[in-house]
């Protein structure tokens, strides 16, 4: 049976998506930018895709900016709160430390430039506290950027609650929603969100576009120069195909949200409670509070990435993490933020599903996960010293 439960590093293409793309590219091939008939006609396709977006989002069409994915979008939105922050003295961004690297590593970059980040603890439940914000918030910060949905564990974070408290204190609230959008009810006025990252690919659109939505009356700094597209923000002849497939893959998501969340979260909670049977076996994150397909355990005594080959080798494809950071050998940054110790991190597994996977191929990973983990902990000299006690279990068994 092949089974693919790594929906959160990418999904495939829906046939809504495809059909529009190949729509665009057949009748709307010319530059939305000429002024003549046939830019003028890929000109209005583009725009009712920004508005179907937007709509999508509870906001307007003018704040919303297409990217080339979510990274992009973050980069932008932190570079944008950085100079408008520069124009009041304000050096100081708040973050926190299990974030995506496109933030993790933006604002590294920026503490090299001579700027202070604070990044927040996000406890053993991979919750953020709003507390934590509001206690962190001075009269220098430029920026708050706590992301939705974490990418690794799912948990969702209390982003209305941080961005009531960074509208009453004045400050830039950027949430990176990549994992929520297409998946989660997100309205960016209820949600006091001020900018808002999303990538396509996450919700059955295609790769290599994206949107940064910025609330209106932020202007936005340029990451690319050039041309005057995206209002002056994003130069670079449009995607309109790309854009046009992602507008009709977020339109479907949307409808179909209460439908889609109805039968993933059963599928959801059945993998976890098979999981957790086995000995010495933990779910990273709060088990309520989550996106409805992310699923991340811990197994004591294995390596991650053995356990990811062997599943792969029985059709099963899942991760250990970031789909972003596959080839470091470090363990994921996300685990060990939560107090999980380096060499149990290692040992970790997620598997994210959809709508399009079945009870059928849950079955199959429940029986397929024991058998693999026993396998890899029978020849493991570490799984031996904790059984003989030599070194002391992290997990209850």
């Amino acid at each position: 049976m092949q089974v693919y439960a790594d929906h959160a590093a990418t999904t495939e293409m829906s046939e809504a998506a495809i059909n529009a793309m190949t729509e665009a590219m057949r009748t709307v091939w010319g530059n939305p930018s000429s002024l003549h008939t046939v830019g003028q006609e890929a000109k209005v396709v583009l725009e009712k895709a920004r508005e179907e977006i937007a709509e999508c989002l509870g906001a307007t069409a003018k704040e919303i900016t297409f990217t080339s994915g979510g990274s992009e979008a973050d980069n932008q939105a932190i570079l944008t709160a950085v100079k408008l922050g520069a124009a009041k003295q304000k050096k100081h961004i708040i973050s926190t430390k299990f974030e995506h690297h496109a933030v993790l590593h933006a604002l590294e970059k920026l503490a090299k430039e001579g700027y202070e980040i604070t990044l927040l603890d996000v406890h053993e439940n991979g919750v953020v506290s709003p507390d934590d914000v509001r206690a962190a918030i001075r009269p220098e910060t430029a920026l708050v950027t706590v992301m939705y949905a974490n990418n690794e564990i799912g948990t969702i974070q209390p982003v209305r609650e941080i961005g009531a408290i960074c509208r009453e204190k004045g400050v830039l609230f950027h949430t990176d929603a990549v994992q929520a959008v297409g998946h989660l009810p997100i309205d960016v006025a209820k949600d006091n969100i001020d900018m808002l990252s999303l990538s396509a690919h996450k919700f059955h659109g295609p790769k290599g576009v994206g949107v940064l939505y910025a609330r209106r009356g932020i202007r936005l700094a340029t990451l690319i120069e050039g041309g005057a597209q995206e209002r002056g923000k994003r130069a670079g002849t449009e995607n309109t195909p790309s854009i046009v497939g992602m507008a009709a893959a977020l339109k479907e998501a949307t409808a179909h949200l209460e439908e889609n969340t109805a039968k993933v979260v059963p599928l959801r909670e059945k993998l976890i409670t098979g999981l957790r049977k086995i000995p010495y076996s933990h779910l990273n994150g709060d088990r309520e509070r989550r996106v409805p397909g992310i699923v991340n355990f811990c197994f004591e005594g294995i390596e991650g990435e053995s356990l990811l080959l062997l599943l792969d080798m029985r059709g099963i494809s899942s991760s250990s993490g970031s789909a972003c950071t596959s080839g470091s050998l470090d363990p994921s940054h996300v685990l060990l933020s939560l107090g999980i110790p380096h060499e149990v991190a290692h040992g970790s597994l997620r598997l994210s599903i959809d709508e399009t996977n079945t009870e059928e191929q849950i079955d199959y990973i429940l029986e397929a996960v024991p058998q693999v983990v026993n396998y890899l902990r029978g020849m493991s000299p570490v799984w031996e010293d904790l059984e003989c006690g030599k070194r002391k279990h992290f997990f209850a068994k």
